[in-house]
């Protein structure tokens, strides 16, 4: 075999563990995979008392992160410290620059800085790879890359964060409010002390800008990224969902409409006859529509020590064997800056509840706001208390611009019949 691929790894946390774990477990197959062995020289992390359950006193220990990139005895570094900027963009830009071939789980810092990096990496004749920033243990990354290549792909979305996903299918099990299922989600460590980035759709809106940027060849553009998180997803809405025959889900979705790209993220209701419906747990799913190979579907695991470690260790392979190739499938200066979408534009049905006065007459002074604004009502219920001392009631729209639904909100946020924020959902008919 030829000479190892020497790695540096920065960042000991529960993927750099897992991809110590795994080059040990799977060194044989990996080293005939590659044609050559893959092998850790240096690794370096906040912690070095910490037990990680590893051996780690084979590798070289490095206190100075940033200069791992500096060694001559490095050919690739593993990012692994997370975070948009600071070390971890630092140490990638130092280690391309110095012509070594970079591999990252950083989602934040490839949807802010991607770009970036990947013109700097195709001008140093070197290596990009960020499988493992984009659902883990799925390998979205080389399908569209690689596998679709040949295709216009016009959408790609998806369940992109495990953490909401766990919440929301706890929910929807046992009937349980966010904010309890939240807690047990801390307990049992699917969600973060501060859960701000899961919750939100902060961390699914990272990966969906990458994934549109490679899926669309287009620049990565975050900030158009229209983001709402579950928060305000109550449990009346998921026992609605079911007696419409839905599931709620957080999507994210990017979607080419004209000479648009819209991107969102956002609790949709997603029809029983969807695979998106069945995808339950901390599973992630990602589907992308190529014109010549249509529909494809991926669904596994999107986080933790195994899958994520994996995805990290399938870059390393591909750098062995000298697959290098531009970041996003095409060189940077090829990426289009294709503008954003109006969120009004937008055409589908949508979901709307609202907690309502009991008196007699609020049904007609609903229905005239939609009439007013466009909006044709599919179907209406009825059900349970609200704690403002109202009703619930949910409505599902014709098909209709978003902007026309909007306008009947802004209607009733102004009526005294409406108790509270109104809650709209899209969904998803296709």
């Amino acid at each position: 075999m030829n000479s190892p691929l020497r790695i540096a790894l920065a960042g000991l946390g529960t993927v750099g563990a897992g991809v110590v774990k795994l080059l040990d477990e799977n060194r044989d197959l990996i080293a005939r995979r590659s044609g050559r062995p893959i092998e850790i020289v240096l690794v370096s992390a906040r912690d070095r008392m910490r037990d990680r359950g590893i051996d780690l006193g084979r590798f070289e220990w490095v206190d100075d992160t940033s200069s791992l990139a500096d060694r001559d005895d490095v050919d690739v570094v593993v990012e692994l410290i997370g975070g948009s900027d600071g070390p971890a963009v630092a140490l990638v830009r130092s280690a391309i620059a110095q012509g070594k071939g970079v591999v990252t789980a950083n989602k934040a810092m490839m949807a802010h800085h991607g770009l970036e990096l990947a013109a700097a990496a195709e001008k140093a004749g070197t290596a990009l790879k960020y499988e493992a920033a984009v659902a883990g243990g799925i390998p979205i990354i080389k399908a569209i890359r690689e596998g679709a290549a040949a295709n216009r792909i016009d959408r790609v979305y998806g369940i992109l964060n495990g953490t909401c996903n766990y919440i929301l299918t706890e929910m929807e099990e046992k009937g349980t409010a966010f904010a309890d299922v939240l807690g047990e989600a801390q307990r049992l460590g699917y969600a973060e002390a501060d859960p701000t980035f899961d919750i939100d759709g902060i961390d699914a809106a990272h990966k969906l800008a990458i994934l549109a940027s490679l899926a669309f060849g287009s620049e990565i553009d975050f900030a158009s990224v229209r983001t709402t998180g579950i928060r305000a997803v109550a449990a009346t809405d998921i026992a609605h969902a079911a007696e419409l025959g839905f599931r709620v889900r957080l999507v994210g979705l990017a979607e080419v409409v004209g000479d648009r790209i819209h991107q969102r993220v956002h609790p949709c209701l997603v029809p029983l006859t969807n695979p998106l419906s069945k995808v339950t747990g901390s599973l992630n799913a990602v589907v992308a529509e190529g014109n010549f190979v249509g529909r494809l579907f991926f669904e596994g695991r999107g986080a933790g020590e195994g899958p994520t470690a994996s995805a990290v260790v399938a870059d390393l392979i591909d750098i062995a064997r000298g697959e290098a190739g531009p970041a996003f499938a095409m060189p940077s200066h090829h990426l289009e800056p294709i503008g954003a979408g109006e969120a009004g534009d937008r055409r589908g049905r949508y979901y709307l509840r609202l907690s309502v006065a009991d008196e007699t007459g609020v049904l007609a002074e609903l229905a005239a706001m939609l009439r007013d604004a466009g909006v044709s009502i599919d179907s209406l219920i009825q059900r349970g208390q609200a704690d403002a001392g109202g009703v619930f009631i949910a409505i599902v729209s014709h098909e209709t611009d978003e902007s026309a639904v909007r306008k009947a909100i802004e209607a009733m946020r102004a009526s005294s019949s409406v108790l509270g924020e109104p809650m709209l959902m899209h969904i998803l008919d296709f």
